[in-house]
């Protein structure tokens, strides 16, 4: 399996790098996760990294949003802005990016169940900031199967879930949008308990999932599949991580040919990658830092187009300014000092790497073929295949912790027993009663004539199997439909997932 020596970066199947001169023609996007509390807050947080040499920016909802629930309602109680900020309008969204021009930035959401509602949202945030359709540039994360085996914030049952994934797909397709409807992640797998070949293979069994959903749909592979991306996470395993995302690479376009017949361009692999947040520790906190960064060495020699370095108070508390600047600060000193970007594939014909990619694609590959030939990745999550396969990779890991047969410094071994450093938290009440104040004004405001009549459209559109949706959608927001009120039309058409 090892790779023709004449292969050349920018080639399929894409082992050393999917661009020919990689980071020495452009440098990785550095893209910092940050949300939290209230729409001013988190916009303050990015301005302050924009400020900072930040490239693009990440959006982190809090759960209400990522479930579908207004600030009001009682299932967000006491979750108000907790995970990520809170958005429930357009007039949210408007005051997240006030004063940041969506022409000039790309922006990804960390949302899944209401990915449609966010995104149709961010149009109609452009569109009143003067950015048409073609200008926002961007990745929605959208990957719902993921959601029924690691995460949780799904809500619709799998059916009708996958449909508002492959309207995403048709309706950004159609309007030619420079944005990625799908961020297919290994992340939050691999953050759950499984391994690195398991992060590939139960990855790409979902994007092949995804794939058929879009065929199935009416569009044709070359139109959508360039724009799939993909999310990984980064280990502290140095030399495991970056064979894994050159195996990532091969193994990608060598199904996408294999399945689809695709193009080079429809089977390359582009991901981000996001270092490790289940690697924090609580215990020696500053220890975080040089995990942090040999983490990003691993996304960088092995060839990311973006990157989050988490910051090292993680395990305690939301980031402060100084370690989120920090965390940005490592990828800048990669970028500027090290001297690494001068080389597409440093590490490229070393016999140990060429050896561990050969492995891994090997060990994915076979994954993959298994949860195929078992019908694929929705009857192997009804089944429960994914979640018993990484809940038993996660006792094995914790075991090997607990027995010490794996060090996690100043956690199981060089323990100094100091204390943990407090860390100050936001007045979450009071930010969740300016919330709720704030949807009320909005109601009382908005033409409710114009929100029952958009919300009845969308609601016939759910209705009818093939109807698309992302219009109805579109349409809501702008009436200034709450992302809640337009979730419970959904509910109450498509009923919610229930897991048992």
């Amino acid at each position: 399996m090892t790779p023709d020596l004449l292969e050349q970066p920018g080639e399929p199947p894409y082992t050393r790098g999917i661009y020919p001169t990689m980071y020495r023609g452009k440098r990785w996007t550095m893209r910092q996760y940050a949300g939290f509390g209230t729409a001013e807050q988190t916009n303050a947080r990015f301005r302050h990294l924009l400020d900072a040499g930040q490239t693009g920016l990440s959006v982190a909802f809090d759960l209400p949003t990522q479930m579908g629930y207004d600030s009001d309602h009682r299932m967000a109680e006491g979750e108000v802005g907790r995970a990520g900020v809170a958005i429930d309008s357009v007039e949210d969204l408007e005051r997240l990016f006030h004063g940041i021009p969506l022409d000039r930035v790309s922006t990804s959401m960390t949302i899944n169940a209401t990915a449609a509602i966010l995104l149709a949202m961010y149009i109609a945030v452009g569109e009143e900031q003067g950015v048409p359709l073609t200008k926002l540039e961007g990745t929605l994360q959208n990957d719902i199967l993921k959601e029924y085996i690691a995460r949780g914030t799904y809500i619709y049952p799998p059916e009708p879930s996958l449909r508002l994934v492959a309207d995403i797909f048709r309706f950004t397709s159609r309007a030619r949008m420079s944005f990625n409807p799908i961020s297919i992640s290994g992340y939050h797998m691999r953050e759950a308990g499984a391994t690195a070949v398991q992060e590939l293979g139960f990855t790409f069994a979902n994007g092949l999932e995804y794939v058929r959903r879009a065929r199935s749909a009416g569009l044709a592979v070359e139109d959508f599949a360039p724009r799939i991306s993909f999310f990984f996470a980064a280990y502290t395993d140095l030399f495991e991580e970056i064979a894994k995302f050159r195996a990532a690479r091969r193994l990608w376009s060598r199904l996408m040919k294999e399945k689809f017949n695709a193009s080079g361009a429809a089977g390359r692999l582009r991901f981000h990658t996001q270092t490790g947040g289940a690697t924090l520790t609580a215990q020696q906190p500053l220890n975080n830092v040089v995990r942090v960064a040999i983490q990003a060495m691993a996304a960088v020699l092995g060839g990311t187009q973006s990157l989050h370095t988490n910051s090292y108070d993680e395990a305690l508390a939301l980031p402060t300014e100084r370690s989120a600047t920090l965390a940005l600060r490592t990828q800048q000193l990669l970028a500027h000092e090290t001297g690494v970007p001068d080389v597409v594939d440093p590490l490229g014909g070393s016999w140990y790497v060429e050896g561990l990619t050969d492995r891994i694609e090997a060990e994915a590959r076979k994954l993959v073929e298994e949860i195929e030939r078992a019908g694929g990745a929705v009857q192997a999550i009804e089944r429960g295949v994914f979640q018993e396969a990484i809940a038993r990779s996660a006792y094995e890991q914790q075991r090997a912790v607990e027995e010490k047969k794996r060090v996690v410094v100043g956690v199981n071994e060089y323990i100094t027993g100091e204390p943990t450093p407090p860390l100050p938290a936001p007045d979450y009440s009071k930010l969740a009663e300016e919330q709720k104040r704030r949807l009320a004004s909005l109601r009382e405001k908005r033409n409710s004539g114009n929100v029952k009549r958009a919300l009845q459209t969308l609601e016939a559109a759910a209705r009818e199997a093939d109807a698309p949706l992302m219009e109805s959608i579109l349409d809501a927001v702008r009436a200034r439909a709450t992302l809640g009120e337009v979730s419970d039309v959904l509910r109450s058409v498509w009923g919610v997932h229930d897991a048992r």
